[in-house]
């Protein structure tokens, strides 16, 4: 195998472990969006992003964006050029008003703008969502028009929805009830349904389950949810959740700098109203903190290999 990028995977519990969590396969005309806890989006074009070795590390995203003090990346989306036509006549089709982007908040918010909205972000970044005291964007996902998201509560509860439910709404805006969750309740993590998919949820306890989302059944917006997870003493809150096929790969993180890479298809399937099952052994005092989609070392490799053809 190759390394496809120097990060800090085994790195001890003082330091900040990282992971390769999104690999885009871009063109230099393709744009990368970020959008930040508090609700700002920062556009790149690819070119801008520095070429590196395959081996680099690469450079910090808060300096190529010049982030505000204290904003944090809450979400990334690729947007891919599309051009219509040849010559001086072509017509730039990227911006395309028939995709969408949903934003989640903590809260249980949820808003839908068009892509055609951000089309030209200038540099410093422009409000994408506006952010209610206390609250703070979880995601962001690029949809199209006929999509269905799970919305996911640190306490197990979840609700699927259809995004005609959702009207566009302008940048500056707030946004509506996604779900509501209970007084001392949040939520944390948004997923796109996918039929031939499933629903990953995990617990701060190491518990885990993956379930079809046709256990999901449709609902309104704005109401209380279903149960995603038991949650209880044995598997502590939901940290986290994820679409996921037979192919992925997750990365789990615990408290105490525990990175554990697992296959998807080690994880057992399991009913909505299951528990779940032992995603990894937890120490004394730790807990699993979050699950993130990690690119397979299968996928690195091909990439790499696509890279550097044989000589």
């Amino acid at each position: 195998g190759v390394i496809g990028m120097s990060t800090r995977e085994g790195a001890t519990q003082e330091e900040e472990g990282d992971f390769v969590q999104h690999l885009f396969t871009a063109t230099t005309h393709d744009f990368l969006m970020f959008f930040t806890e508090s609700g700002r989006a920062y556009v790149e074009k690819v070119y801008e992003i520095p070429e590196m070795g395959r081996a680099a590390k690469g450079r910090s995203i808060a300096n190529i964006l010049e982030l505000r003090a204290n904003e944090k990346i809450a979400a990334t989306i690729r947007v891919q050029s599309k051009r219509a036509g040849t010559g001086p006549n072509a017509a730039d089709n990227t911006w395309d008003e028939n995709l969408h982007i949903i934003f989640a908040t903590r809260s249980g918010i949820v808003k839908k703008s068009n892509l055609s909205d951000y089309a030209n972000v200038r540099k410093g970044g422009i409000i994408a969502i506006q952010i209610e005291p206390d609250d703070c964007l979880i995601d962001a996902k690029l949809t199209s028009g006929n999509d269905e998201l799970v919305l996911i509560t640190k306490e197990g509860m979840s609700l699927r929805f259809h995004e005609e439910q959702l009207r566009d709404q302008g940048r500056n805006t707030v946004g509506v009830w996604g779900i509501r969750p209970e007084k001392n309740d949040h939520v944390v993590a948004s997923a796109i349904v996918n039929p031939t998919a499933m629903l990953l949820v995990a617990g701060e306890h190491g518990i885990g389950k993956r379930t079809p989302f046709d256990d999901y059944r449709k609902q309104s917006r704005g109401g209380k949810g279903i149960i995603t997870m038991k949650t209880g003493d044995k598997t502590g809150n939901v940290v986290g959740a994820l679409t996921v096929t037979d192919a992925d790969e997750l990365m789990l993180i615990t408290t105490k700098g525990q990175l554990v890479r697992t296959r998807v298809k080690e994880i057992r399937e399991t009913g909505r109203n299951a528990m779940g099952v032992k995603l990894l052994t937890l120490r004394e005092g730790e807990k699993l903190q979050a699950i993130a989609p990690v690119v397979s070392e299968a996928e690195e490799e091909a990439k790499a290999e696509i890279e550097t053809p044989a000589s």
